[in-house]
């Protein structure tokens, strides 16, 4: 909290996306006992035991809630299932009949079990750890809506919403209410800040970037802000590139979150002046380890310290990570000077 209120530190605090999950023997036995990934998400008990895992094992400085970005579309309706091996499988929206047969107003009561998993992670964290809630952002969250599952090209979607930008605004529209919402009561229920997830934003062009990514991560920003002006967000645009000062710019989000191929040198320049970030090693490290893996950590280190950074990924924990790894940097961190 103390890094996205602006302030350097001389050790910065550490967390990583997916931390808790698949890399982990424990969550592994816990996972088996659960007939669905999504049951698992929806069960409070498990679903904080496993946000927990990786802050009793290495220590972090934030706890981020154990769900998933397609819990959106699952309580708008959406029929949603994880497949082993080949990732989540959506219903694809077929048109504007498929879109208005959303139900937003059963989002939060179908959502009520991760607002208790908020709260039994936020009673159960020692004081000094931030607990993060989260969501995915609504042009990443409508990319698995409308393409039915992960994409190489993400073609259905930027036809849709290229070809017919007002149609595809009402899609949006319901996301962003959708999301405010929802992270609104994650932060009544206990999360002292929020990140959204935008993994899909770099395959937009620049004019879609604008009206996809900025425009609905702005009204979602300021939503949240009028009921917690000091709440931080951090909007991690995966794939932004230059897009990133503008995106920092124009959003009102507090920190940004970096991928691994934002050159650093650029961010303390030109971007961390305007405000915190987070990121960005590159999550093979942690699969190689040894001296490569200290090596890039201490650059990545050594170019940011001068400014308020978190220290993170440039994207999440992958499931062939030795934990050992990652309790090498962790440690390593700590003892940065």
């Amino acid at each position: 909290m103390q890094a996205l209120a602006g302030q350097t530190l001389s050790v910065p605090p550490v967390w990583m996306i997916r931390q808790a999950g698949r890399y982990l023997f424990d969550y592994r036995e816990l996972r088996s006992h659960y007939p669905s990934f999504l049951a698992l998400c929806y069960t409070p008990e498990a679903a904080a035991e496993v946000t927990l895992q990786p802050i009793r094992r290495f220590g972090f400085d934030a706890a981020i809630l154990f769900s998933d970005i397609l819990v959106i579309p699952d309580a708008l309706g959406q029929t949603v299932t994880f497949a082993k091996g080949e990732g989540p499988q959506l219903k694809a929206l077929g048109g504007q009949e498929d879109i208005a047969a959303l139900k937003p107003d059963r989002v939060l009561e179908h959502l009520q079990p991760v607002f208790e998993t908020v709260e039994r992670v936020r009673s159960a964290l020692p004081p000094e750890t931030t607990l993060l809630g989260f969501c995915g952002a609504p042009w990443t969250v409508a990319t698995y809506m409308v393409e039915g599952k992960g994409s190489k090209d993400f073609a259905n979607i930027r036809r849709f919403a290229y070809g017919d930008p007002d149609g595809f605004s009402r899609l949006i529209d319901i996301l962003v209410e959708a999301t405010t919402q929802y992270l609104l009561k994650q932060v009544e229920a206990g999360a002292e800040c929020i990140q959204l997830f935008e993994t899909w934003g770099g395959v937009l062009s620049e004019n879609g970037f604008e009206r996809w990514v900025i425009e609905p991560t702005k009204k979602i920003v300021a939503n949240l802000k009028a009921v917690h002006p000091d709440l931080p967000v951090i909007g991690f645009p995966r794939g932004a590139g230059l897009h990133l000062i503008d995106f920092k710019q124009q959003t009102g989000v507090d920190a940004v979150g970096l991928d691994s191929g934002v050159p650093l040198k650029w961010v303390a320049e030109k971007l961390q002046p305007l405000g915190p970030v987070q990121g960005n090693l590159d999550p093979m490290y942690l699969i190689t380890g040894g001296d490569e893996m200290i090596d890039e950590t201490r650059r990545i280190l050594d170019v940011l310290r001068d400014g308020p950074f978190i220290f993170n990924l440039g994207h999440g924990i992958t499931p062939e990570t030795s934990p050992e790894n990652v309790g090498k940097l962790v440690d390593f961190i700590r003892n940065y000077r």
